[in-house]
């Protein structure tokens, strides 16, 4: 299962372990959820994330 970052949510491609969005952030294999953001700007979940660039993301990201 990718990794996905704990604090943009974003679900990191296979074998990647950080992201390149936050590399300071911590990184997860514990999320559940799974959605892909077209258009931000025009998306309401993307607006309850937070997101403002396209791509896939987690719903919820358990940091340990």
């Amino acid at each position: 299962m990718p990794f996905a970052c704990g604090d943009c949510h974003l679900v990191l491609g296979d074998g990647v372990d950080q992201c390149a969005r936050c590399p300071s952030a911590p990184v997860s294999s514990d999320w559940t959820g799974y959605v892909i953001i077209v258009k931000p700007g025009r998306s309401e979940i993307a607006k309850r994330l937070q997101v403002d660039k396209p791509g896939r993301y987690a719903l919820k990201v358990n940091i340990r």
